[in-house]
């Protein structure tokens, strides 16, 4: 049998592979990278500007102050990434960066004042908060199936590794060689190219149904309500808030740890977060040989146990290698969140609002972090480093051993899902529809159990649903006269529905065993067919080659599906 690791790299070049054959894709993957490599340096170089400032206590205050205010404007700002194209987000969100981090560059040239770094780098932190929401959001519209939805993820998980490794080594490096300036000079031009290459990116927006404007408060709420409506959201955000915090603590830790209780000064502070990124990297590999056998609700909880549970066993053996070794399995743990929690995330939620569910996401796991980082302190004082390190490891794996049995359900709800998209895809005006499209379509869909020669709908009924056969075998009947045969995987009723007229048949259960079908209402089924040129057209298709059908079926023989 082929071990994970092995099958990993496989699944994984394959993955790289078909990313990269999408320019829209690649693109957009390319601008996370940067991105995020830029973020992580940049949080190195402002935890020692802190640590100078103050010590353990500035560090913990720094990172509240900088991500609180980052936590409070996202929601805001994510409505507007639910109203214009999501690419121009990204590319405004680098452009403030640069600025925001070059003029930080500036002011530690030339001796400025840290205050004015401190302020710099939370106007960058808010435009940062925002960058995942609207990139997650993004990614969707991007892809074609759930199954490239995943790998994009993964691909992405891979990046953030990526990112999580490069960004603290390239920042160790520049504080031990060309200081702290340098530090956010180049995270500036990262971020800079990161906001251009995604200029322009070709894809077709998602159709959304009519519905009643929603401005102000209740916009910017939106995202907030739609995780509370959701069980599965609510699940992953409950787990996050856990694993945020424990990460607040963990970015104060690292400076404590490598400064004090290991004493490798500090670059150690690089040294560590790039274990985490290494880890990462390591992490990102075994999760493509796991994504194939489902169960990333199951994958997402271990990742979060792996935030915590490394900091226990630190907290009793405090070695340096001991300490590299256990910030690299808080690496692997993150690779299992990011695409675990991000797909489906991605997946349980409404497109018309993802960018703000996402943003309202990112805005509770931040304040997460803020919390976090304001206690490590607290927490340091009552108990040494060595406690504190045990009683904030034993958080996150004493929550996930509480939702395990949520976490197993909303697999086997998520299964459920993916054999209805599985269904969805065998019809072909609907294979056509972009990943975020068909997603909604398999969310919306009903289930019936229709008994052997019940009528479905009757011959001049107004069409308000669109079938699709599971199980079992329907007949079509048209004045009386029975004209047709559906089995699994055909559809029936997108005459009435496409055309706007009666039903031109009726359909029914054949007689020998009951008939299970799949139902799309009007609004969801039209939305998504007419919402796209290339759906549209082979819709009109269907109708017209089954209306030619039926008329030379009045010669007789043959059928129509309403």
């Amino acid at each position: 049998m082929a071990r994970p690791w092995s099958v990993g790299v496989r699944l994984g070049a394959a993955a790289f592979a078909q990313i990269a054959r999408s320019t829209p894709l690649r693109r957009a993957q390319l601008s996370f990278g940067l991105m995020w490599a830029g973020e992580w340096a940049v949080m190195v170089g402002l935890g020692v500007v802190a640590f100078r400032d103050g010590g353990a206590a500035a560090v913990g205050v720094v990172t509240a102050v900088r991500m609180l205010p980052a936590a409070l404007m996202a929601p805001f700002a994510a409505t507007v990434a639910d109203a214009v194209r999501r690419e121009l987000v990204l590319a405004w969100i680098g452009l403030v960066r640069a600025v925001t981090l070059g003029s930080a560059a500036v002011l530690l040239t030339v001796g400025g004042s840290t205050g004015a770094v401190y302020l710099l780098a939370i106007v960058a932190t808010i435009a940062q908060t925002l960058y995942r929401p609207a990139h997650s959001a993004l990614l969707p519209a991007l892809c074609t199936s759930p199954q490239q939805l995943t790998s994009a993820n993964v691909v992405r998980g891979m990046l953030d590794s990526v990112a999580t490794l490069g960004g603290p080594l390239v920042a160790a490096v520049l504080l031990a060689t060309s200081g702290l300036a340098s530090v956010f000079a180049v995270c500036a031009a990262a971020s800079l190219v990161g906001g251009l290459v995604v200029l322009a990116l070709r894809y077709d927006l998602p159709p959304r149904a009519r519905r009643p404007a929603r401005t102000g408060a209740r916009g910017v709420l939106q995202g907030f309500a739609t995780i509370t409506a959701e069980r599965g959201l609510r699940l992953i955000t409950g787990l996050g808030i856990a694993q945020t915090f424990t990460r607040g603590c963990v970015s104060v830790f690292s400076v404590v740890v490598a400064i004090e209780l290991l004493d490798l000064g500090e670059a150690g502070v690089g040294i560590l977060n790039a274990a985490v990124g290494a880890g990462a990297v390591l992490g990102s590999i075994l999760t493509f040989g796991l994504v194939r056998r489902g169960g990333l609700a199951a994958m997402l909880g271990f990742g979060i146990a792996l935030w915590g549970a490394p900091m226990v066993v630190l907290g009793v053996v405090p070695e340096a290698a001991a300490a590299i070794a256990l910030f690299a399995v808080v690496g692997i743990g993150n690779a299992l969140i990011d695409v675990g929690g991000f797909t489906m995330l991605a997946r349980l939620a409404d497109e018309a609002v993802l960018a703000r569910m996402f943003a309202a996401f990112e805005a509770i796991l931040t304040v997460g972090i803020a919390v976090g980082a304001l206690l490590t302190p607290l927490v340091l004082e009552l108990l040494g480093i060595r406690l504190a390190l045990v009683a904030v490891g034993l958080v996150t794996p004493i929550a996930v051993v509480a939702c395990w049995a949520e976490l197993r359900r909303l697999d086997g709800r998520m299964r459920v899902r993916d054999a209805d998209i599985e269904l969805l895809h065998n019809v072909p005006m609907l294979r056509v529809l972009p990943q975020p499209t068909i997603e909604q379509l398999a969310a919306a869909l009903e289930h019936a159990e229709i008994p052997s020669r019940r009528v479905v709908f009757e011959q001049g009924e107004r069409g308000e649903c669109f079938y699709i056969v599971e199980a079992g075998s329907a007949e079509v009947v048209r004045d009386g006269r029975l004209v047709d045969a559906l089995g699994r995987g055909d559809c029936f009723g997108e005459i009435a529905l496409l055309r706007d007229r009666a039903r031109t048949a009726t359909v029914r259960a054949s007689a020998d065993v009951p008939l299970r079908v799949s139902i799309v209402p009007r609004t969801t089924f039209l939305t998504a067919v007419t919402g796209y040129p290339a759906s549209a057209i082979a819709g009109d298709r269907v109708v017209t080659a089954r209306l030619e059908a039926l008329e030379a079926r009045r010669r007789p023989s043959g059928g129509d599906s309403g």
